[in-house]
């Protein structure tokens, strides 16, 4: 089987598994299934849920999509023509509780031909996994970033370092100057090389993936039980607003997605359901709000 039909395989067993536990969790709310097709080639396989007793909107989308490559990615590429194949699992989940942190996660792979239906030229894989809290809980941030520590060990000790800053520079909204969350680790164009084949990096990204739910599922268990009221709604959607931000202004794969002719609304799918953008709103000093923006302003170790 080739690392394409592999990682394809992959992808689909991991949205069934990823899915079936967070509706366990939730108790209530249910993913509704939504296949689509891309005009180009390819098409994938939307799973949205909303209104649940713990998950007020969230969704984990499976695309396989191919075809020629458009201008825009061409011209990223430095190649005058091309043709390419991707598929990935891309997640966002946005509870209600303010003190439940969201979570996204995605792991994707891609294929590179001068000509189509020709021999692959370059192929990569990419990926990782975020946390964003609106209210910190240090023993929340420890368990994420230990797990994702823990899987990138299995392959090298420099990987979890190297891809925990990449996280820390990625999401970052350079407008605000400070973090989207609290990270967790980023990595992409994983190629062969040295000793490091494409193969290594396969089972290293599907290891990653299969590590979300002992990175998130406890969190969401041990949090979603705690009281919260008006003042911490009204927190967690200024952050929901910064979340947005960061997806409509930085964030390549929401690019990637739309100039590629992918489905608009999969790809806008990782947008919070309720959000607000009061004017200069500042967290009273010494305050559970204070304390988050801090650490956001000045992106921490965890491990």
């Amino acid at each position: 089987m080739s690392i394409k039909e592999s990682f394809t395989n992959w992808i689909h067993k991991a949205q069934d598994r990823i899915c079936a536990e967070l509706e366990s969790v939730d108790g209530e709310g249910a993913f509704r299934e939504d296949k689509w097709t891309r005009k180009g080639g390819g098409g994938g396989r939307s799973r949205v849920m909303e209104k649940g007793a713990v998950f007020e909107k969230g969704g984990v989308n499976i695309s396989s999509v191919y075809g020629e490559l458009p201008e825009l990615i061409r011209k990223r590429f430095g190649v005058d023509e091309g043709w390419f194949y991707a598929c990935g699992l891309s997640l966002v989940m946005h509870p209600v509780s303010p003190m439940v942190p969201a979570v996204h996660a995605n792991f994707r792979y891609f294929e590179l031909y001068e000509e189509e239906d020709g021999e692959t030229v370059d192929a990569w894989f990419g990926g990782g996994a975020d946390l964003t809290p609106h209210y910190l809980f240090e023993e929340d941030a420890h368990h994420f970033h230990n797990i994702y520590k823990a899987a990138c060990d299995l392959f090298h000790p420099e990987l979890y370092p190297r891809f925990k800053k990449a996280c820390d520079q990625y999401f970052f909204n350079e407008h605000r100057e400070e973090a989207r969350g609290i990270g967790g680790i980023f990595f992409d164009y994983l190629r062969s090389e040295k000793e490091q084949n494409l193969s290594f990096w396969h089972d290293f990204t599907t290891a990653c993936g299969d590590a979300f739910l002992s990175s998130y599922m406890p969190l969401v268990e041990r949090r979603k039980d705690e009281s919260w009221g008006d003042k911490e709604r009204y927190f967690q959607e200024l952050q929901r607003g910064r979340y947005a931000e960061f997806n409509l202004i930085h964030d390549r794969g929401t690019l990637f997605g739309l100039k590629t002719g992918g489905r608009t609304e999969s790809i806008l799918m990782s947008l919070p359901p309720r959000v607000r953008w009061d004017y200069n709103v500042q967290p009273e000093a010494g305050s559970r709000e204070e304390e988050l923006v801090e650490v956001l302003k000045h992106p921490r170790d965890w491990v």
